[in-house]
């Protein structure tokens, strides 16, 4: 017979509180999801918000084509973590974070989101220009259980000594201007492959936190607002367009099924940061004039050793691929 503890008894106890808590109060009031062909409405939304929704800009056979190739990968990184110790906490991952390259674009299901037309020409009116460029394809995943929300963050800063992140290209010596004082300089696409409801662990993102100069919140000091800000419900085939300067963070998945956001992380055509190799030459002869383009400053140069795989910790492969593209 199965010994249950008092702690164990608590935990669940808790776990079913959360989740009612969720089901009744979870996401954001009024959220607006925009029609992947009105462009206009799109962009002054996000420039509002930090962040938009957008309906239908994967067909459906390629929603299952992204659904497919994230499970394929998510038991490829969890079989390499028994334990489920995550890479950005419990039961939590980087889909880039657990690749040896920093990237999944050597995955033909990230490689298809690089021409979409129905998003290019979103992007494109965000930058003000259709010659940005791709940082890597990425994203993250929780599995079930995952309860633990993931502090709220920004995806870039500015200058930072190198010995402390190599990612950083933003540096005011007079400290007057920062890098959120200036236009919109790294979008991040997030694909979604399945719905996001109020129990599956939906981003939560702050409205209007992208040009914000206040310390972010930690989670103690994080009102209750800020974690059912969540954004959802959102639907597959959609896509959650970010302005990686915005306050977000991950929230617990109580559903039954892992859950996904897939990403394409674009640079304005004015913006750096250090890149990497993430597509091979052979890969990237073989893509669209526009996704060459694109990642034109993410080709391994041709001949180049090229190895895939999966890591826990950047550079440290756990099971390396069995061959090298």
């Amino acid at each position: 017979m199965e010994m249950r503890t008092a702690d164990t008894s608590t935990a669940e106890t808790n776990v079913a509180a959360l989740r009612a808590h969720l089901a009744a109060n979870n996401g954001l009031a009024g959220l607006e999801v925009v029609e992947h062909t009105d462009v206009e409405r799109a962009v002054r939304i996000f420039r509002r918000d930090g962040f938009v929704v957008v309906a239908d800009v994967l067909t459906p056979s390629q929603t299952q084509q992204l659904a497919e190739g994230c499970g394929d990968a998510i038991d490829s990184i969890v079989a390499a973590d028994i334990e489920q110790s995550g890479n950005r906490g419990t039961k939590r991952y980087s889909f880039g974070g657990s690749s040896i390259t920093r990237s999944m674009l050597h995955r033909p299901e990230w490689q298809m989101l690089l021409d979409l037309p129905a998003v290019t020409p979103i992007v494109a009116a965000i930058f003000g220009s259709n010659d940005y460029l791709v940082r890597a394809g990425s994203g993250d995943f929780c599995m079930p259980g995952a309860t633990q929300y993931q502090p709220l963050h920004s995806d870039v800063h500015d200058f930072r000594a190198a010995d402390t992140s190599p990612y950083s290209a933003f540096f005011d010596p007079a400290g007057i201007v920062s890098l959120r004082d200036l236009p919109t300089p790294y979008v991040c696409l997030n694909f979604l492959p399945q719905d996001m409801t109020r129990l599956n662990g939906p981003t939560r993102q702050i409205p209007g936190s992208q040009r914000s100069r206040v310390p972010i919140p930690t989670l103690d000091e994080e009102p209750e607002w800020m974690r059912l800000s969540t954004v959802c419900p959102a639907p597959a085939g959609g896509v959650l367009i970010r302005d990686v300067r915005a306050w977000h963070g991950g929230t617990p998945n109580l559903s039954d099924a892992p859950r996904s956001i897939p990403n394409l992380e674009l640079y304005a055509p004015w913006f750096r940061e250090p890149l990497s190799p993430a597509i091979t030459a052979e890969h990237h002869a073989k893509l669209s004039p526009f996704a060459q383009h694109l990642t034109r400053f993410v080709v391994a140069p041709p001949g180049q050793r090229f190895e895939t795989g999966v890591t826990l910790r950047p550079g440290t492969p756990i099971v390396p691929s069995p061959a090298l593209h």
